[in-house]
């Protein structure tokens, strides 16, 4: 079983409203409160060569990420911090301030224990208007799909791409276009945290439509194998790119940095160049 179809379990229990997108979302008066949370493991998150600086950078970075999809500002974030050596605290802490601080956000606070692998767990609030509030359902056909920034860099730096090894361990969380595509009109919107391909899926599927993709669009790492770069950018993981759709009329909107990279149809599912996409990405799995 892996990650999704535990969600699928998970939604029978409490409800598709709590689970179909990358934040919960509360009413607050004529605005919105979305709220996210992400655990990290030195395990399988961290890679080898990562500061702790740059550990703590990456947690807040991912909720900041799930934020930004939703449209939203950040507020707040709360950080729980298990190390393995207490001297590790206070450089984690610093990172995931410095990444907070650079997107508007406060860190304000957490909690803190013992474990025998360094776990992190980051917990974001933010706040969107009514009309600027992005979900994953949305898209309609005739929509434009659009990507921001290159997917497939942090999976290069994470296979010994030197070039890229800043985007794999200090990625940059798309909160300020977020708000600018939310603002524009934006019909659905997801970060690609876990890839592109398996990021495509997930918003036709909660859309219940069909996304078509030219692949010679899509934006790739430059200086890799061509064979590689496609790979990398259909199916690597780490990048915080935001995957959305909006009507060809609101593309491209004013300060985003975004590629357009096919369109929405009637139907289901997603095809590359015609051809059924393999949904795949990263994603944790139980025996």
């Amino acid at each position: 079983m892996d990650d999704r179809a535990l969600v699928k379990a998970i939604r029978a229990i409490i409800g598709s409203d709590a689970t179909d997108d990358d934040c919960a979302v509360i009413e607050d008066g004529e605005n919105y409160l979305v709220m996210s949370t992400d655990m990290l493991h030195e395990t399988t998150d961290f890679p080898k060569g990562i500061t702790d600086y740059e550990c703590g950078w990456m947690a807040a970075a991912v909720t900041l990420s799930d934020v930004a999809s939703m449209g939203a500002a950040p507020i707040a974030l709360l950080l729980a911090v298990g190390v393995d050596r207490a001297e590790r605290v206070e450089e984690i802490t610093r990172g995931a301030d410095a990444c907070c601080r650079a997107y508007g956000c406060r860190l304000m606070g957490g909690d803190m224990d013992a474990h025998s692998e360094c776990t992190l767990v980051s917990s974001g609030l933010g706040r969107v208007s009514r009309d600027g509030l992005v979900r994953r359902r949305g898209a309609q056909p005739g929509d434009v799909v659009a990507i921001t920034g290159i997917p497939g860099r942090a999976q290069a730096g994470l296979d010994g791409y030197p070039e890229y090894w800043k985007a794999l361990i200090t990625p940059r969380p798309g909160v300020f276009e977020g708000q600018a595509l939310g603002r524009a009109g934006a019909t659905a919107m997801m970060d690609v945290s876990d890839g592109l391909s398996i990021s495509l899926h997930d918003l036709a599927e909660a859309s219940g439509v069909r996304m078509d993709v030219d692949e010679a669009a899509i934006p790739r790492p430059g200086g890799v194998p061509a064979e590689d770069a496609a790979r990398y950018a259909l199916f690597g993981g780490g990048d915080f790119g935001l995957l959305f759709t909006c009507p060809e009329d609101v593309f491209p909107v004013a300060g985003v940095d975004a590629t357009c990279i096919g369109r929405v149809a009637e139907g289901e599912g997603v095809y590359l160049d015609g051809e059924p996409l393999a949904k795949a990405g990263y994603a944790h799995y139980w025996e």
